[in-house]
């Protein structure tokens, strides 16, 4: 698991905005109907919004709480669940085997639902559609820049490995950067043993080389996971990546 069911992100919440969230279910073009949680800003439908993608436990309060700092930006936000083939239940409690589900979940599949959220916001009026990922997500981020159904403007991915086999049959991305065609930006830990900066470093080169507008941001010392508020000796890293990601949005959004 990525972050903590206690994790929550390390970003203040801004104050007298006027935001709406709440759960929804959601339904891919295979039908499966999965869990979601739907976060708008005040003046929707607005210019930009964000398909967030979770770390490997799906859909839980962090993800919630995401949603609701985006949408306070004027981002709308979609965070969506992996496991509504395999476990239905809204329950996502200390008990509940993440693993057990995540290893029955395929790619394609996964990417059905991540177009099923898109298709969310798009239908709103939402014009710019970007996606983050975490960790698990964060694999699936890069990798939604490959996906010319999705059309999205932008990938942004947290800790996501870029090399060697994934979960769920997900490709590495750096083998992949040939068919990359949306912005990317990639932030890491510098302590993460999980994914060495030789391999963020490969897959830089290789996004530059493809002709991929890119910024990959590694940390020094940094864990995986770094981006929590309970993270506190990080904080600047967690800030810095957040300004980072508004940023990305603001610089990847049309104006008119």
């Amino acid at each position: 698991m990525c972050h903590d069911l206690d994790g929550v992100p390390p970003i203040p919440p801004v104050a007298g905005a006027a935001i709406d969230g709440q759960r929804i279910e959601l339904e891919a073009a295979d039908g499966n109907r999965f869990l979601a949680f739907d976060a708008q800003a005040d003046d929707s439908p607005t210019r930009a919004g964000m398909v967030i993608l979770p770390d490997v436990r799906g859909l839980h309060r962090f993800y919630e709480e995401l949603a609701l700092r985006f949408a306070e930006r004027g981002i709308d936000a979609v965070a969506t669940d992996y496991f509504g083939r395999t476990a239905r239940s809204s329950d996502r409690g200390d008990h509940f085997t993440a693993r057990a589900h995540v290893e029955q979940t395929r790619y394609e599949t996964l990417m059905l639902d991540v177009n099923a959220a898109r298709d969310h916001l798009v239908v709103r009026g939402t014009e710019a559609v970007f996606s983050i990922g975490f960790c698990f997500g964060g694999r699936l981020a890069f990798l939604t820049g490959t996906r010319p159904e999705l059309g999205l403007s932008g990938v942004i991915g947290f800790y996501g490995p870029v090399v060697g086999p994934g979960l769920s049959g997900a490709p590495a991305p750096l083998d992949v950067v040939g068919e990359i065609d949306a912005p990317v930006l990639g932030l890491f830990g510098g302590a993460d043993q999980g994914i060495p900066q030789e391999s963020i470093n490969a897959f830089g080169k290789a996004l530059s080389g493809a002709g991929v507008d890119n910024e990959l941001v590694s940390y020094p010392g940094a864990p995986h996971s770094f981006f929590d508020r309970k993270a506190t000796e990080f904080a600047d890293a967690a800030d810095d990546a957040w300004r980072r990601v508004v940023e990305f949005v603001d610089h990847h959004t049309p104006t008119s």
